[in-house]
């Protein structure tokens, strides 16, 4: 299986699309890695990565139904696919490896 490489903010998204499994979609994931990072994200920004990963086979798209509070309009639902979760056990895995080379040295406070 060639497993696509994921950039850091592919990274974010696919983990809170995991995270929040069959009920993430765009404002969703937008709001939950404001929290996180406090800091601001343009919601394009997260539209564009979703589109990314749904062309590498990272996560599928779907739509809910209609409702009156969006205006008639259908939330855009994304859920990670076994490739998406192959990609981010190897991004943790790449991580923790480079992360235990670090020596066990003590900074003065």
């Amino acid at each position: 299986m060639n497993i696509p490489s994921i950039g850091e903010f592919e990274e974010l998204v696919l983990l809170t699309v995991a995270a929040q499994h069959d009920e993430a979609y765009g404002v969703s994931i937008q709001a939950s890695l404001e929290g996180k990072l406090e800091k601001s994200i343009n919601i394009s920004s997260i539209h564009v990565v979703l589109k990314r990963m749904v062309d590498k086979g990272l996560v599928k798209s779907r739509y809910g139904g209609i409702t009156q509070d969006r205006g008639g309009r259908r939330k855009k639902f994304y859920v990670i696919t076994a490739l998406g979760k192959a990609a981010l056990d190897q991004q943790y895995a790449i991580r923790t490896s480079i992360y235990n080379q670090i020596p066990k040295i003590a900074f003065g406070e």
